[in-house]
């Protein structure tokens, strides 16, 4: 290998260490890129009637005071519920427990005798209130998490002040030749995130309205606080509403054994619902992804890394998607021909992409 080359390999293994040193770095910053990505679209729209600098404090003031009054109204009632929440939940381990120690009973020989479940439950029972009181310490007392919300809001604004003069740095990182293309493709990728962004906000509510008015009708305690965890974790989709089915069940166990089936019917009818009718109505002409892709992102992504990067995974596998499709497929693949070779029909090229 000529010097030259070893130097450039040394270069570029060198740029990726350093970048996987600043990775929680990068991904704050992919999250002030979308956030100001889907705040601009209502940005512009404002920019119609005043200049930027004004439509930029208009749209932030407005979105800061809707999001005071929905925690304003909101957080009180949650907060009070907590120590109500946490016995319900403690009551349902001790039913499901009881009927373990009844199973195991009727078990001949006591074959589940070595199990561990008798002796975990009164561990996740004991277990319950610490760990609700380590996510509330997490997501309200965790300097680092203020820091790094303090420095994605001041990123989204500096980004939302001169969106032009942000992107043509980052077009500087391509040829010239290919500039033009890769405006249209980040054009492509800001159409993308506001679409994800807006099938997942109308998931949100509607998942919340859903849950709480069939929460309510069941009977099962504290409706409110169990839809909006089910509203707040829509945004990890596959993962989300497995773990948001868990205190309900809980919950409506603790006060009947059918209580808590019914639970189980409500949001599996839910997210068919929201999966199979609400969204491909709104997500029809936005981006889509495929399941199994998606649970895998956010597998790697919560591996690599962590809680951020499970957060932002399925919006950076909708901008790689679009990457993907426009750089490597479009302008490299589907125009690479050999002589001799015929080339698929074009209906079925372009049937492969969708």
């Amino acid at each position: 290998m000529k010097f030259g080359k070893l130097l450039g390999l040394i270069g570029i293994v060198g740029l990726l260490y350093l970048l996987w040193q600043v990775q929680q770095v990068l991904l704050l910053l992919f999250a002030a890129i979308t956030f100001a990505t889907v705040i601009n679209k209502l940005v512009q729209q404002v920019e119609r009637f005043v200049a930027r600098g004004w439509a930029v404090a208009i749209t932030l003031f407005a979105l800061a005071n809707l999001l005071t009054a929905i925690v304003w109204f909101v957080a009180p009632t949650l907060i009070a519920q907590i120590p109500e929440y946490t016995q319900l939940s403690e009551t349902g381990l001790d039913r499901i427990q009881g009927w373990y120690l009844g199973l195991r009973g009727m078990v001949p020989g006591d074959a589940l005798a070595q199990t561990k479940l008798v002796d975990l439950m009164p561990q996740l029972a004991q277990m319950s209130p610490t760990w609700i009181g380590r996510l509330l310490a997490l997501f309200t007392g965790s300097v680092d998490f203020l820091i790094n919300s303090l420095l994605v809001i001041v990123v989204t604004i500096m980004l939302l002040a001169n969106p032009v003069a942000y992107r043509r740095i980052l077009l500087l990182a391509f040829p010239v030749f290919y500039r033009g293309r890769a405006d249209n493709i980040i054009d492509e990728c800001e159409s993308a995130l506001t679409g994800w962004s807006i099938g997942i906000l109308f998931n949100m509510a509607i998942i919340t309205v859903f849950s709480a008015t069939g929460l309510a009708v069941i009977g099962v305690p504290l409706p409110l606080v169990n839809a909006v965890i089910a509203g707040l974790l829509t945004v990890v989709p596959n993962i989300g509403p497995v773990l948001s089915l868990i205190p309900p069940v809980l919950m409506g166990l603790g006060v009947a054994p059918w209580m808590g089936a019914a639970v189980v019917g409500l949001y599996f009818a839910i997210q068919q619902l929201e999966g199979t009718v609400l969204t491909p109505l709104v997500m029809k002409r936005q981006v889509s992804l495929l399941p199994a892709v998606a649970l895998v992102a956010q597998v790697i992504c919560a591996i690599f890394f962590g809680p951020l990067g499970l957060f932002l995974a399925l919006p950076i596998v909708v901008v790689v998607q679009v990457w993907l499709r426009e750089l490597l497929v479009e302008d490299i693949l589907n125009t690479w021909t050999e002589p001799g070779i015929r080339a698929l029909p074009a209906s079925i090229s372009q049937g492969a992409l969708n």
